[in-house]
Parts: structure tokens; sequence; C-alpha cells
């Protein structure tokens, strides 16, 4: 796996383009287009366009667009981003995309109905491979869906109601780090309108020393680097924060741990740098 950076219009185009331009070993991209994780930025319609219409060395090459948050909104509504599938057609790309989304983040985690868009060739091709590992869908599971949302009027109302319960886990997280942390340059994060994730970057070779220090304080956070290929963050920077699970009031004691871990991991960092 290649290491792409990220900004808030989504990959590095220009990083991505070098990458599969001459070598026909990489066969792909994963994408996850809206409220990426762990950013929560959604990508812009220039990403989109170039994904549709870069050259690239492999014949076989796949983006794997895994819209997981098509929904996921804080309150605001859900974010929009351009039909890669169109783009792909419009480029003379058809069968570049496939294009993945699922109820397992609305209503059951594991236990959603999952669903694929991509050109003929692509459908007829998962087609025949998927009829090797299974007699069919769950149609039972497939009908409580449909009953239980009504139609896409009634899961936006459902989604609506998520936000209602995520969005002040959110809002705890911000408002924490911007009192503690907020201009001292020693960390920057994440703002997100959807999603489930914020990302925070401390100093570089800061982060899994934050981890460290929070878990023997009491706070378990997302290993350092886990959004990274391998686990591997090279600037050992980045740390993902996930407050969908705990209450407000444990968002709000693990929050305060967690920026006192920065700060005290920046102290002795500035202080080693000092020495040497």
């Amino acid at each position: 796996m290649i290491n792409i950076p990220m900004d808030s219009n989504g990959p590095d185009m220009d990083a991505v383009e070098a990458a599969v331009k001459d070598d026909p070993s990489v066969k792909g991209i994963w994408c996850v287009p809206k409220y990426s994780n762990p950013s929560g930025v959604t990508y812009s319609d220039s990403v989109t366009e170039r994904l549709a219409a870069m050259p690239v060395a492999a014949d076989d090459f796949r983006v794997i667009w895994d819209n997981a948050y098509a929904a996921h909104h804080l309150g605001g509504g859900p974010a929009t981003v351009k039909n890669l599938l169109q783009a792909c057609k419009d480029a003379g790309n058809p069968d570049r995309v496939l294009m993945f989304g699922s109820t397992s983040k609305m209503t059951l985690a594991g236990a959603g109905v999952a669903m694929m868009a991509a050109s003929k060739t692509n459908i007829d091709d998962a087609k025949a491979k998927v009829f090797f590992s299974t007699i069919g869908p769950d149609k039972i599971n497939q009908l409580r869906h449909v009953r239980f949302f009504g139609d896409l009027d009634g899961l936006a109302a459902h989604m609506d109601k998520h936000a209602a319960i995520i969005a002040p886990k959110f809002k705890a997280v911000n408002e924490a780090l911007e009192r503690r942390l907020g201009g001292k340059g020693i960390a920057t994060w994440t703002k997100p309108d959807g999603g489930y994730f914020v990302s925070v970057d401390v100093l570089d070779g800061c982060a899994a020393e934050v981890v460290r220090l929070a878990g023997e304080a009491g706070v378990t956070l997302t290993s350092a680097g886990a959004t990274f290929p391998y686990g591997k963050d090279p600037g050992d920077r980045n740390i993902r924060i996930a407050p969908t699970m705990p209450s407000v009031k444990e968002i709000e004691s693990a929050m305060e741990i967690f920026c006192t871990c920065v700060e005290w991991a920046a102290v002795n960092k500035l202080k080693d740098d000092q020495t040497d």
C-alpha cells in the first residue's frame, strides 16, 4: 500500500497520478469520498473528475468508492459528492469504478443491506463471483429495512435522529480541543460536518507517546497511525478520535486527559529538541 497525503479536498491528486501513471502493479485506490475516515473531508468535484480521467498504467485499475458515510451528517444535512460512476463514463473510463454503500451504520452494524454500483461489465463480473459464494441475498433482511425506512425521506429522518445523538459528542471534543490546545501551536484538528471521526495532528514524533500516556491515565485511544498503510504514520503525528459511543460527560473527562497528554508530550519533545 502507498501512502498518499490528504488535504481539505481529499487525496493529493498530484501524488495519486504520479503513483498510477507508469506502474502497472498499482491496481487501485480505496476511497471514502464523503466524511472521509479519519479527516471527515468530502472529496471535491475536481478530485472526483481527476480520479475518473487520470492516465493509469494498469488496464484493470479500479477506484473502490466506499461511500460508507453517505447520509451520516452531524446536523447540517448530508454533504454532496460528485457521481464518480458518471464522471468515469464521461471520461471514457466506464469500468474504472466500483461504488459501494450499506446501511450497516444506519441500522445494525454488520446486519445492514449492502449495495454496489458499477458498469455492466463490472456488475456481470461481480455476479459471476457472488454466484459461487451465496445462493441469494437475505430477502427477509431486505424487507425488514424497506419496512423500517419506508422511503428515502424515512431514511433521512432516521439519520437526523443519529445526528441529534452524536453531534453533541463531536461538539464536546471540539470545545475541549479549542479551549485546551487552541493557539498553542502543538496540535491541529478537523471539525467535520459528518462521519464518525475527528482527526488530530500533534507535533511530529509525538502521536504514539500521547496514546501511551492517555492509556496509562485510563483513556483508550485508537493506535497512533491506525489509518495509515500498515498502521505506520511516517510523521508519527496523527491520532483518530472516535467519539460516537461514550456519553458526553465521559467524552468531556476523556478529552481533559487527552489534551493534557498532548501538552505533556509536546513539552518533552520541545525540550529534547532544544537539548539536541
